[in-house]
């Protein structure tokens, strides 16, 4: 219960810092700051997540077991194992 208060106030938060600086910086009317910072919360919360998801799970298996660099080692797939050798073309 604590933390789904803590999330939506923070949300309401950012939601109002994007209404105050965005209207500011931009001189909109008040219907314009309000639609920017209405679509601008959901793009910043979805780009942070994004981007806390990619730090922490730097160290962490990968649910789909699919490497960086796209190679199945479930499914034994090595089909881009020649990328590492090198190749001489004639």
């Amino acid at each position: 219960m604590r933390t789904k208060a803590k999330k939506i106030s923070l949300v309401a938060c950012l939601f109002l810092f994007l209404f105050v600086v965005i209207g500011n910086a931009l001189h909109l009317n008040p219907a314009g700051a309000f639609l920017a910072a209405a679509t601008g919360t959901p793009l910043l919360i979805y780009v942070f997540n994004q981007r806390s998801a990619t730090t922490t799970m730097n160290g962490r298996v990968w649910r789909s077991a699919v490497c960086a660099d796209g190679r199945n080692q479930e499914a034994g797939d090595h089909s881009a194992s020649w990328e590492d050798q090198s190749v001489s073309r004639q």
